[in-house]
């Protein structure tokens, strides 16, 4: 009898201790959700991989037109899984731009903008080795959405 007041005693103290930490869970448990609304925010809206690469289409076009980048053409690559995400990609070519300022800056603002973009691919050439001061290529631009896996993970809480 007196071995199981104890083990009861030591179960309270323990529970005892956890609602004494509560407040540093609640805090725990805040900063974590404000962490995964950021996260969700830098990932490209859409429901399906064919509105997320056109929301990446119009991120594209978007900053290069800003940045005085002539595209020749958008292509769509297929949608790969990666664990809870989906990495849509877009691959463009480009006309001869004549400033390599405004080439860098477009590659700059690809990659530093408020959703998360990266250039996975970068194929570029030098029309007059002699002269370099034209160049055309092409680009790979991936960007991240809610994957299957992530939207079945939400649908079973």
């Amino acid at each position: 009898m007196e071995d199981e007041i104890v083990l009861k005693k030591r179960a309270l103290l323990r529970y005892e201790e956890f609602l004494g930490n509560r407040k540093t869970f609640e805090d725990e448990l805040d900063r974590t959700l404000r962490q995964y609304e950021g996260i969700q925010k830098r990932l490209l809206p859409g429901e399906t991989p064919q509105l997320g690469a056109a929301s990446l289409q119009e991120i594209v076009k978007r900053l290069s037109e800003k940045n005085g980048v002539s595209i020749r053409s958008f292509r769509i690559l297929e949608p790969k899984e990666i664990d809870s995400y989906r990495k849509v990609s877009v691959q463009i070519d480009f006309n001869p731009t004549n400033s390599m300022l405004s080439l860098g800056q477009f590659i700059y603002d690809i990659e530093n903008q408020e959703k998360e973009l990266m250039i996975s691919e970068m194929d570029l050439l030098i029309l007059n080795i002699r002269m370099p001061n034209q160049i055309q290529g092409s680009l790979v631009i991936s960007g991240l959405m809610k994957g299957t896996k992530m939207k079945e993970k939400g649908k079973e809480r």
